[in-house]
């Protein structure tokens, strides 16, 4: 399916690895220029490298207001208006409800809710004006089914869910669609470090970790980050232009619930 891009610039946040350089090298492959940020330099330069000549990058921390304006500025010097936005963060740290902190309490609400906010907030001017637009919220499946042992992701990317239909409503009659992305367990760096914590807990090595979570999938297997990347690059195209506010599960069938 041609996808309709025709050059879009789009801004990809987070992406030196896992989904979001995955993401990044979707939307690079039909035809988008793309526009990448991270806060490690060595490896947003390996990444950009991987995407290739259509791609520029820019070290930027996702929790800070001026790192992000910055980030956007350049970009509209470097490549132009941008049309499409993935907000994307690493993980809030893992934690049972009685043992995390206030501290990381707030930093996992700046980090996962407060910068996609204020990633919107450069965006959708630009959006506007032009009459066209797509974001998407890069979360997670445990939006829908939470999990015991991440709190913080759990509670958070809930309200994350609450932002993508708000936004949805608030932004629709601008020609700009709002939709979030729930991956399930994917092989990432970060499936790595809570297979390492599964693995402590279980007196498992870390390798049974993962193929227990892989067992627990009804496809049984873990996703691939190319898996994810595709359900936003459909989400950002111009035959998605009739969906919006949706809250989209990839994650091989193992959420049980029916909303």
């Amino acid at each position: 399916m041609n996808l309709g891009f025709e050059s879009n610039v789009a801004m990809v946040a987070a992406a030196s690895k896992g989904i979001g350089l995955a993401v990044a090298q979707a939307l690079a492959g039909e035809g988008c220029l793309v526009s990448i940020c991270a806060r490690d330099e060595k490896q947003l330069a390996a990444a950009a490298d991987s995407i290739g000549p259509s791609c520029q990058c820019y070290v930027a921390d996702v929790t800070s207001t001026q790192d992000l304006e910055w980030w956007f500025k350049q970009t509209q010097g470097d490549l132009g208006q941008p049309s499409i936005l993935v907000t994307n963060t690493g993980g809030p740290p893992p934690g049972r409800v009685d043992d995390v902190t206030d501290e990381q309490w707030q930093a996992g609400f700046e980090a996962t809710v407060l910068s996609a906010v204020r990633m919107s907030r450069f965006a959708v001017p630009v959006m506007r004006a032009a009459g066209w637009g797509r974001i998407v919220h890069l979360t997670s499946l445990v939006a829908k089914q939470p999990d015991a042992n991440l709190t913080i992701s759990s509670t958070l990317r809930a309200g994350l869910m609450a932002l993508t239909r708000l936004q949805a409503l608030e932004y629709a009659g601008s020609g700009i669609t709002v939709n979030s992305v729930l991956p399930g367990h994917t092989k990432t760096d970060r499936q790595i470090e809570l297979a390492n914590i599964r693995a402590q807990a279980a007196n498992i090595s870390p390798e049974q970790a993962l193929a227990n979570q892989a067992a627990a999938v009804p496809m049984a297997r873990l996703a691939e980050p190319s898996e994810i990347a595709a359900a936003v690059a459909f989400l950002c195209s111009k035959q998605a232009s009739y969906i919006t506010g949706v809250n989209l599960l990839v994650d091989g069938g193992i959420v049980k619930g029916l909303a």
